[in-house]
This record gives structure tokens, sequence and C-alpha cells, in this order.
């Protein structure tokens, strides 16, 4: 049984944020709705790469939910998610501010039906302030927010992060702020709203970098891999290949210069303590860059590593998911998907809890695939009702229908 069995959640929410949180609530056992349009999630048409027509961006934040393709443009079709809200426990949207206000589906209309909901609303600048109707991006956040002032090489442009980073740390911060609204609700029995934005999760999310600023009034800069506040803490390259030495603190240091055969390094007063070694940036790791050169990566990692000093290859996406590590901790989980067969996914970092694990419920679904069961089951439609709504374009089963049979 998951930590969240019984607790119900309507996902209206596309792209990234929304779908990252309510996979993670999925995998804890919730019973998800996904709400599409009857064309689908935007993700879905996002790519190469594609396999039989599914996207592997839509694969990446929609297992283990329930698929209803309904038109929020009919009247009939916002009638129907009512309806479904009346029901559920949880909402999730990321609808531009305001939108959803014109269908009555916003937080007052649907508390007025359901008091105990909790309402997550993502958008990219909040419901308040002079941004508040512009849509946001992760991108385009990641610009806003400082990120890509402090990432890339010192001498290059403005660099962001390889992946939508704001989007999933949304995505994380709305599934802790719904799990606290439950709590709470468990006290008062009432639900509340949630309003999330991009651009706070973005600015919350530069921590040292920002409060190092609020300190002195000057903006920090682009470090390429180093670290602003540690040294040595950064990329060097062996004689092959790159890796990464994080060593955090005077002792760890001092075991390096050991590993290294150099005492002079750690003699060196400039280089006793990690001020020091901050001040004195520049040389250390230039002499440190020489000696690294010397030898290839897996040899200074073996070394480094029985030395007790922090050190990892710098790996791609392949190597990383190929590590003894990432197969002794589950990283991937197999699903049977009802077009692609078995398919690995990304599992949940939340699956080795004692007692209620993170597990799949089930594969990402094809659009429409538990309309007509969902609305059966949840709202007592019947066959005759499902099909004339269908074939009046409200909401789309097909798919649905043709896998049953």
């Amino acid at each position: 049984m998951g930590a969240l069995d019984g607790l119900v959640v309507l996902d209206l929410s596309r792209i990234l944020a929304g779908p990252y949180a309510t996979q993670m609530l999925a995998d804890l056992g919730a019973e998800v709705w996904k709400v599409e349009s009857p064309w689908g999630d935007d993700t879905r048409r996002w790519g190469p790469p594609f396999r039989e027509g599914e996207s592997a961006y839509f694969l990446s934040t929609n297992r283990g939910k329930k698929s209803l393709a309904v038109n929020l443009k009919d009247p009939r079709g916002q009638e129907v998610v009512r309806r479904l809200a009346a029901k559920a426990d949880v909402l999730v949207e990321n609808f531009k501010a305001g939108d959803l206000a014109r269908y009555g589906l916003d937080y007052e209309s649907l508390a007025a039906v359901n008091p105990r909901l909790v309402y997550a609303s993502i958008t990219g600048f909040g419901q308040t302030g002079p941004r508040a109707a512009e849509p946001g991006y992760d991108a385009a956040l990641q610009g806003m927010t400082g990120i890509m002032s402090v990432t890339g090489d010192p001498e290059g442009p403005p660099m962001k992060v390889g992946v939508a980073w704001i989007d999933v740390l949304t995505g994380l911060t709305a599934a802790v702020g719904i799990l606290a609204a439950l709590r709470e609700r468990d006290r008062s029995g009432r639900g509340q709203y949630l309003d999330l934005a991009l651009f706070d999760v973005g600015v919350a999310a530069m921590v040292n970098q920002a409060q190092a600023y609020l300190m002195t009034g000057v903006a920090p800069t682009r470090m390429g891999n180093a670290h602003p506040q540690i040294v040595p803490y950064q990329a060097f390259e062996a004689r092959d290949k790159w890796f990464i030495l994080a060593v955090g603190n005077d002792a760890q240091y001092r075991r390096l210069t050991e590993a290294l055969g150099r005492p002079d390094l750690w003699e060196d007063e400039r280089y006793r303590t990690n001020v020091g070694r901050v001040e004195h940036r520049s040389a250390l790791v230039a002499e440190l860059a020489r000696v690294f050169k010397t030898r290839g990566r897996a040899e200074w990692l073996e070394l480094l590593r029985g030395a007790g000093v922090p050190a990892t290859p710098v790996n791609d996406v392949g190597e990383a998911l190929a590590d003894p590590q990432a197969e002794a901790r589950g990283l991937l989980w197999q699903l049977a998907h009802p077009k692609l067969g078995p398919t690995p996914l990304l599992a949940s970092p939340l699956q080795h809890m004692s007692r209620t694990p993170a597990a799949p419920a089930a594969p990402p679904p094809t659009l429409g695939r538990h309309t007509r069961e969902v609305l059966a089951a949840a709202l007592r439609m019947d066959e005759e009702e499902l099909d004339r709504l269908e074939a009046e374009g409200v909401i789309k089963g097909t798919l649905d229908r043709k896998e049953k049979g």
C-alpha cells in the first residue's frame, strides 16, 4: 500500500513542472486523473526522439496516471471537470493566471462545491505582481532568475542548465506544498490554494549565491566548474578524461596532498585553510591542473578514493545509468507500455522508504485511454451518455475502447 493510497488528484497541468509533481504523487500511491485536451499534452509532440509515435519527453513525467481527454472549450467539458473536482482531493493546473476562471474552474468556484480541495496553480510569475499575466517557460526563467549569470565559462556567454532545472524544482516544491496542505487539512478539514511561481522557485534556488550578493552587494559571476566558496572543488582534466574533485574541508585537502605525494601543498601556509585556498585559488588550481594531467582518470579516481578524497568521473547520461551504483539502487523501472511493450523509465528516488516506498502504478497512458473508465466509475455516466459526449467532441476515449476490445 502506498503512502497516498486513496488520494485522488485531478491533474490539469501540462509540460513539466505540474506533471513532475503529480507523477511523484502517483508513485506514492495517489490516483491521478490527467485531463488532457483532445489533442493531448503538448509534450506528446515534443521530439524527437519518438517511438511508435510516443514522445520520450511525455514518457518521462506521466507514469502512473489515467488519461482523460476532455474539451475544456465546450461548456459540457467544463462541467465534466467541475464534477471530477468535486470528487478530488487535489487539483493541479498550470494555465495562465485567470484562464480557468473563465470556465468556472478557478479555486473560488471549485472550493464552493468542494471545500476540502487542495488547489495548486503553477505559473511563470504567480498570481500577483506586474508580470502575473506573462507566460513562463523554463529557459526564460533561467535567464531572469540569475542561474545563467553564474553558469558557464567565465569568458563565454551566459549558459542555461542542460535540463529544465526550474521546472523540475517547481514540481518538487509543488509536491511539498500539496503534502503540507493535506497535512493541515487533517486538522482543519479545509483545503487551500497554493500559488506557485517558477520565478519564485528559481530565485530561491540560488541559495548561497544569492545570499552572498545580499551580504556584499556584489553579484556573483560565471566561474566555469569551480565553486565560489570552496577550493579545490571543480572539474579537472586527467591525461585522458575529465573528473570532479570535491574537497569539502581542510582534512580532505590534507589527504589530497598526501595522495598526490605533494606535502608542500599542505605545508604552504597559503593553502592550510579553505579561506586561504579561495584567496589563492588561481595558483593552487593551476598547480593541481598540471599534476592531474600526468595520469589517466581511472588511476586518479582509484588513488583519490582510496585516500578518502571525494572524486567522481564526469559521465554522460549513458555512463551514469550504467554505473554499478545505478543498478544497485534500482534507478530504472521497466514497465509494460500498451504500445511500446517493456519500456525503461527513471525510477522515483523515494522508492527506498522503509514502509511505504514509491512504486510504479502503471506506464504513462496513451491519450484518452481512461476517459470512459473514469467517467463511468467516478461520475456514474452510462455508455449512452459517454457515446453521445464522444460523438459530439466533448470527450475522446476511442483508444480506451479499442484496447479493451
